[in-house]
């Protein structure tokens, strides 16, 4: 017998709650002067129970090649990384919507 998910009643292969929880955030990317005039691309907005930030920045970092950190509510990557950063979210299952 298949699980149930017990927020939306599916079947766990079926489940769309991931998806909804990821097209109603807002998320906002903009970039910060921090020391030495040296710009960092800052994302916020995330739901902290539906999105595994730390695997998230991990992504990131990695797939655009610059260092960061992330914290409880926001990611933090070395550079600007803007356009990049909306792309690789997009591609990750967030809607065009959801950016401020």
């Amino acid at each position: 017998m298949t699980e149930v998910c017990q927020v939306c009643g599916l079947t766990k292969d079926l489940c769309i709650c991931g998806t909804i929880s990821q097209e109603t955030q807002k998320i906002r990317i903009y970039t910060k002067k921090v020391s030495f005039k040296k710009l960092v691309t800052i994302i916020t907005g995330f739901d902290q129970k539906s999105v595994d930030i730390k695997a998230l920045a991990k992504t990131l970092k990695m797939k655009i090649a610059c260092g960061g950190t992330y914290g409880d509510d926001f990611i933090e990557l070395q550079g600007d990384h803007t356009d990049k950063v909306k792309k690789l979210l997009m591609d990750n299952g967030f809607s065009e919507s959801s950016f401020e």
